[in-house]
């Protein structure tokens, strides 16, 4: 073989690696991003029906445990639509990790009252779902300069 073609074979070697390289972290990148968004659906799921449907319509559950801790009504329906809006801000590209970002310091505060006033009861629920909500808004921080820009032209 001579120089140039072992040269040749060398380089187009070397690019059919880093091409097969590539293709194998972008398989990869597309599985962590689908990922992502499977865990992102799941847990606005979770928000709105789970967490905040029952806030929002008054269930006894929840009408109880907002009365025992002296909120009322008015505390029941603030924390439900702040629940709702971070279940939809979570599909809105330009709000992903605002939203990851809000929910989590709802679930410190969550995880502080099941403390002080259900005796921890059902304290690890806050802190489980408070792990996907920060590596959402990690993983989503790049969208936070779109909002940023947005918000500097005020269409936000």
């Amino acid at each position: 073989m001579s120089e140039t073609t072992a040269a040749t074979a060398s380089a187009t070697a070397t690019t059919a690696a880093a091409a097969s390289a590539n293709l194998v972290a972008s398989t990869r990148g597309r599985g962590a991003r689908i990922a992502l968004r499977a865990v992102q659906v799941l847990l606005a799921l979770f928000f709105a029906v789970a967490s905040a449907a029952p806030k929002l319509v008054a269930h006894s559950s929840a009408a109880d445990s907002f009365a025992e801790m002296g909120w009322g009504n008015a505390g029941m329906y603030a924390i439900g639509v702040l629940e709702l809006a971070g279940a939809i801000a979570l599909f809105i590209p330009a709000l992903q990790s605002v939203a990851a970002t809000a929910l989590s310091a709802l679930m410190v505060g969550a995880f502080v009252v099941q403390l002080t006033y259900f005796d921890g009861e059902n304290a690890a629920t806050p802190l489980i779902l408070l792990v996907p909500l920060l590596v959402i808004a990690w993983a989503r921080r790049g969208h936070n300069e779109e909002l940023l820009r947005l918000a500097r032209r005020g269409r936000v």
